[in-house]
Formats: C-alpha cells, sequence, structure tokens
C-alpha cells in the first residue's frame, strides 16, 4: 500500500518544517535544493527490539511516506546486526541483549507493517536488513578500516555517550554502536547511491558519524536531517498508556484502543499532531486545531483519532471504532469493536480485581482495588464500591457486562 495525498508544497523540505517535523539538517540550504530538485535514495533505520512497531515510530514513518511522494526513494533498514548491540541513545541503562532469532522475527514483523505504509520495488522503497554485511565483518580490519575515523574524545562528547557515561558507565560494546550505524551509511551509500539519512533528533549524533564516514572513504557529500521526536505537550514520549506501549499490531493494541488513545490527548497537543500523524491539509489541521468551545475541540479530536486509526488500521476498522465509540458516549453506533474478553460460564465466580487484572484494565490486582476505592470503577454504569466484589453470573444481561475504568477506559466481558 501507498498513501498518497494532494502536495502542497513545491518542495518536500518545505512540506516538513510547515508541518512541524523538521529539526536540522547538515548544509541545510544545499539539501533543500536537493530535494527540490533531484530524486535521492534516503534511508531510515529501525532496530528489531520488539516485535511490533510503535505510535512512537509514526514520525519517521510519516516523513517517509511524504518523501517517497515527492519522488525520494526510502529504504527501510532493519536493523538485525545493531539490534544485537542496541543504540546508547536516550538510555540510562545498558539494552537488554536479545537473540539473532528475536531479533529476525521482530525485523520480519516490521517489514510486514512497513508494507501498510510504503510502495516496495524496484524502482520504489527498499528493504535491507544490516544483519547483512555487519555479521561478516573481521572485528581488526574493521576497527584498521572504519575505526581509524573516529576519535574517541569527540565520541565522548556526544549526548548519546555522555548521558551514559554520567549515570554509571558505558561498555565497550555499546560504544561500537556508533561506528556500526555510520557504517551502515556507508554500506548503503555503496550499494544504493543512498546519499541521505534520516531520524529522530535522538539520532544527530549517529548520522553526522555516517556522513562524515561516507566523506572520508568515498569523498562524496551525504547529508543528515533530524526530526522531533514524538511528545506529549508534557514533554512525554507519545506512544505509551496506562497498559504500556500503543502499537501498531492491533493484536497488541486494538484499533478501539488505539482511537481512545488518540481521542483523549492532551487539548494543546490536537493541531500539532493532526498536522504530524494525518494526511488532511494543512490549513484544515490548523482550523480543527485552532477550536476554543469545548463541543469543536471534542470534534477535532475525533477527527484525529479516526484519521490515525485509518492510517494504521484502514478504514472501515476506523469505523469500527467510531462506533464503539459512540455507543459508550453517545448511547449510539456499533459497541463490537470494543476491547473483548470471552469468558466461560465455569470460570465464575472471579474477583473483580483479578478479571480487570486479568483484561489489561489493570496492571495488578492492588491498581484496580485502588481505583475500586477511589469510586473509579463502574459495572454496566453502576459504581463498585466494594473491591471484594466477586463477578458471578447474575450480573450479566444478555451474557454481557461492560466494566469501566476512570471515564475513558472500557472492557466488554461476554460469557461463552
Amino acid at each position: 500500500m501507498r498513501y498518497t495525498y494532494e502536495k502542497e508544497y513545491e518542495n518536500v523540505f518545505d512540506e516538513l518544517v510547515e508541518r512541524g517535523y523538521y529539526e536540522q539538517a547538515t548544509d541545510e540550504a544545499e539539501l533543500k535544493e536537493k530535494l527540490k530538485n533531484e530524486k535521492l535514495t534516503f534511508y531510515c533505520g529501525f532496530d528489531a527490539t520488539a516485535d511490533s512497531l510503535t505510535v512512537g515510530h509514526l514520525i519517521q514513518i510519516m516523513v517517509m511516506i511524504r518523501m517517497q511522494n515527492y519522488g525520494h526513494k526510502p529504504i527501510a533498514l532493519l536493523g538485525g546486526g545493531t539490534t544485537l548491540i542496541g543504540d546508547p541513545s536516550g538510555r540510562s541503562d545498558m539494552r537488554k541483549v536479545m537473540t539473532e532469532e528475536t531479533i529476525d522475527n521482530n525485523a520480519e514483523r516490521f517489514y510486514s507493517q512497513f508494507q501498510r505504509f510504503l510502495e516496495f520495488g524496484e524502482d520504489a522503497a527498499i528493504v535491507e536488513n544490516n544483519k547483512k554485511w555487519l555479521l561478516e565483518l573481521q572485528f581488526v580490519e574493521f576497527l584498521r578500516d572504519v575505526g581509524s575515523e573516529f576519535l574517541v574524545g569527540e565520541m565522548l562528547k556526544k549526548d548519546a555517550y555522555k548521558n551514559r557515561m554520567a549515570a554509571g558507565g558505558l561498555t565497550f560494546f555499546e560504544f561500537s554502536y556508533m561506528l556500526l550505524q555510520s557504517y551502515d551509511f556507508l554500506e548503503l551509500y555503496r550499494r544504493h547511491n543512498c546519499t541521505l539519512e534520516i531520524g529522530g533528533s535522538d539520532q544527530w549524533s549517529n548520522i553526522i558519524g555516517g556522513v562524515d564516514l561516507v566523506r572520508k572513504k568515498e569523498n562524496d557529500k551525504a547529508y543528515g536531517m533530524t526530526f522531533s521526536l514524538l511528545t506529549t505537550a508534557d514533554g512525554v514520549k507519545m506512544g505509551k498508556s496506562q497498559k504500556g506501549a500503543v502499537w501498531l499490531d492491533e493484536e497488541k493494541t486494538s484499533p478501539y484502543e488505539l482511537f481512545q488513545y488518540m481521542r483523549n490527548v492532551d487539548d494543546r497537543d490536537v493541531t500539532k499532531f493532526l498536522l504530524q500523524l494525518t494526511f488532511l491539509p494543512t490549513e484544515e489541521c490548523k482550523k480543527l486545531g485552532s477550536a476554543t468551545d469545548a463541543a469543536d475541540i471534542n470534534h477535532a479530536k475525533e477527527v484525529l483519532a479516526f484519521e490515525v486509526t485509518k492510517l494504521i488500521h484502514g478504514e472501515e476498522k476506523a469505523k469500527e471504532a467510531l462506533d464503539a465509540a459512540k455507543a459508550l458516549f453517545a448511547g449510539a453506533g456499533n459497541e463490537d469493536a470494543m476491547p473483548t474478553t470471552e469468558i466461560s460460564k465455569a470460570d465464575l465466580p472471579i474477583g473483580l480485581l483479578q478479571l480487570m487484572t486479568d483484561v489489561g484494565l489493570t496492571q495488578s490486582n492492588g491498581e484496580a482495588r485502588r481505583l475500586i476505592k477511589q469510586g473509579g470503577v463502574s459495572i454496566d454504569d453502576e459504581k463498585v464500591s466494594d473491591p471484594s466484589l466477586e463477578v458471578t453470573e447474575d450480573l450479566f444481561t444478555d451474557d454481557k457486562i461492560i466494566i469501566k475504568k476512570g471515564k475513558k477506559n472500557f472492557h466488554r466481558i461476554l460469557l461463552g
């Protein structure tokens, strides 16, 4: 699948700036002219640290879609090799070491998700996996040819390393990460004439390393461009919920849960997220986001939730999620898209605390108990006051109940 939309700008660079993605670039004016007058091959790397991409990856994905729409050629680089080490950027501790088998599985799942957003093919986007070249490197030869181009003193000044040193230490294992990512750029330059690397702002140091390595080894110009991380108005990285990460895999985060997550964003974030996470025209995003009336703000959030859910899961599932939300909040629509768990009558009775934890409404029985004592839990709109309540068959109407946590989190329980 390839997402296309009507271009609003002469140059994709202008679009990236206007929509709020752009943060910085090497040789900005020169890169802007190249993006306007040439068709560049560019890449973005994704370490396969989980079996699904998250909402936090959407900035890079949206930029790749927009770049492809202007005729530039994306390379989605899967980090089958670099994930074996783990990027220390933004970390205060060492990443968990993963097996090659797990990483390979995660990378395959990433690729299947990328196919929802980009057109792949000989004259379109390319997928590469850096294990193809990184796992074949000879240690001494690599240090001689690549390591000799990096000054340790300069590397230690980079935030990615400086922060880790301040937090208690940095292993040589992780220290090598910048060399490997830089070498990725050199390999992609040689294999595909790739001259631009893009990434989040936390990747600036690594990207600069690659730009410099291409210049030193190939005597040619390469470029780097970074984008603001997807954060809320409070400065928190977007893509986290009370249940953990917000995944693009619907088996991990359902379309309804994604819809509700986007529907409940802070009022201050609506314009930004409309601009960055949808393909609605720029002026429409700004108009929706400028609302001051409560009803209009709610409408803008509903549009945002619908558009993001449609982007990730398709229009049909976005409509189902919208219907489910209306069923809960407006007494109309279809509740079938609501997060649902089916249990057997043989499982009853079951304590409400345990049931809420089992279905993912709470992370522990203790959390469920606190919520009940605070008046934050209801069953079919009847507030629960007793933490020791047992869910029995007589609580069900037409073999279902709906448990509500707070004002915005619902879960339907069906008797099978």
